[in-house]
């Protein structure tokens, strides 16, 4: 169009009268400059947006290309967490157990507290990451490969994706952090047998166990393939692959090992309620990190997480406290304790799922049923477990792990999950819990009946009448 004009303005201009043959040759030449610079102009136009497309198109392909880098922030929050959740064992659940039993019993549990937690850090190191969360190939619905051996091909440069796309953390941050949620999951099993098994028979119980309980529960419940998790069962930080495997393990315990001399005819109080408050406050502190940091993300994810970590904590402590002061006139510190861990338990599958206020009631309702777990449920059946695993993480666990099924719902509160329908989540949960329950069961009994028939399960009658501190051990807790 522009030539057309510049043609047009030259045939017109030789056409006018006056002209010379001079100008006209000059308006000839500025028409055929003019129509050069406005050609040049038109072109360069054209290469910078042909240009400025190209370099957006490389940037794109090369974001695409290049592995995505941890954020600072996610790492170190990670990193925190991994150090809570160990805080959260020792010295977290070895206080709260050594201040329940007796003090002739005090150090063995403070000590088969700490070499559970060694013991099960080398394993899973070893073998247990890789099996826990390998690619078990046709095995994959139960468990895992050992293709990572050792810890084999993990490098400071590996990384571990989250829930998020592109997102990842550093992958032996990711294996610090699990590492410990496998080693408070043993150690909880010790308050169902404290006071009278062997300390070899727990570390070789603790061994097999965590093969194969802990092991392929975590692979089918939180690892890409695994049964659970493909069925899309829920369970943020370890309802089903905590509390309930511990818990059902310690009751198998306490039924096979039997009960202690004078159980339910000689008085057996706690001997130092202080260092039980004291490790019922360091597993609440602790367990911000095992839940707000299973999200694996420094969001709003684990705020969300966090606060419900406070409110079903603090739902649970006054529900059994209030349920104890009316059912014997007084309120104690240790039923408050106690309610306070079992909110814990039970808020954990829901964790970053649910809202606040599901939070609450999910918290409160776990409260009452574990005070009935711990004591009118544990005397009508007549087995004796020593500290109240099954009644706290085991039905704490499973209250949890149901209700997450309900309030994950949008309409009360929850984050909600792709075609939820609440009959078909609380059913896919309860599935959960019915294989937890069989699968840790099964191998609970098999270990702790081999055991029993090769090197024995229990300490004689008259080390246990001593006290496991000096008859194990050769140490006191306290100058006599």
């Amino acid at each position: 169009m522009k030539k057309l004009f510049a043609s047009l303005g030259l045939m017109l201009a030789l056409l006018s009268p006056g002209l010379t043959l001079a100008e006209t040759d000059v308006l000839v030449k500025e028409g055929i400059v003019a129509e050069t610079v406005a050609d040049e102009a038109v072109a360069a136009e054209a290469g910078a947006v042909v240009g400025a497309e190209a370099v957006v198109a490389a940037e794109a392909a090369a974001a695409e290309a290049a592995p995505p880098v941890p954020d600072k922030g996610d790492t170190a929050w990670m990193m925190v967490s991994t150090l809570l959740v160990i805080l959260m064992i020792v010295p977290g659940v070895a206080l709260f157990y050594g201040g329940l039993v007796r003090s002739k019993n005090m150090l063995s549990v403070l000590t088969q507290t700490m070499a559970i937690f060694c013991l099960i850090s080398v394993l899973w190191a070893v073998y247990g990451y890789s099996l826990a969360f390998g690619d078990g190939g046709g095995l994959n619905w139960a468990i895992g490969d050992l293709s990572k051996l050792f810890l084999a091909g993990i490098t400071p440069d590996s990384t571990a994706a989250t829930f998020t796309d592109g997102v990842v953390i550093p992958e032996l941050v990711f294996v610090a952090f699990q590492l410990t949620f496998a080693a408070i999951t043993v150690a909880l099993i010790i308050g169902g047998l404290a006071e009278r098994v062997k300390f070899s028979a727990l570390m070789v119980f603790g061994a097999l166990w965590f093969t194969f309980s802990y092991l392929p529960i975590t692979h089918m419940v939180w690892a890409t393939g695994g049964y659970l998790f493909e069925h899309g069962a829920l369970d943020f930080a370890g309802g089903t692959v905590v509390h309930i495997n511990a818990g059902i393990a310690a009751l198998v315990g306490a039924i096979v090992l039997g009960k202690r001399i004078g159980y339910g005819r000689d008085a057996m109080p706690p001997h130092s309620l202080p260092m039980t408050m004291i490790g019922a406050s360091l597993l609440w502190v602790g367990w911000f990190g095992f839940n707000a940091g299973s999200n694996l993300e420094a969001t709003g994810g684990a705020g969300l997480a966090f606060i419900n970590t406070i409110l079903a904590t603090a739902a649970a402590g006054m529900s059994w406290m209030l349920a104890e002061w009316m059912l014997r006139g007084k309120p104690s510190m240790l039923g408050i304790a106690s309610g306070v861990v079992a909110g814990l338990v039970a808020v954990t599958p829901a964790a970053g799922l649910v809202g606040p206020m599901g939070a609450i009631i999910l918290g409160a309702v776990a409260g009452v049923v574990c005070l009935w777990g711990a004591s009118g449920l544990k005397k009508a059946l007549g087995y004796d477990d020593s500290l109240d695993v099954f009644g706290i993480h085991g039905i704490g666990g499973i209250i949890g792990a149901i209700g997450t099924g309900i309030f994950v719902s949008p309409a009360l509160g929850g984050v909600g999950v792709d075609g939820y329908t609440m009959g078909g989540q609380v059913l896919t949960q309860a599935t959960g819990v019915g294989i937890t329950i069989l699968w840790s069961g099964v191998v609970s009994l098999v270990a702790f009946k081999l055991i029993d028939m090769t090197m024995g399960l229990r300490v004689t009658e008259e080390q246990e009448r001593e006290g496991l501190d000096t008859a194990s051990h050769g140490e006191r807790a306290y100058s006599l």
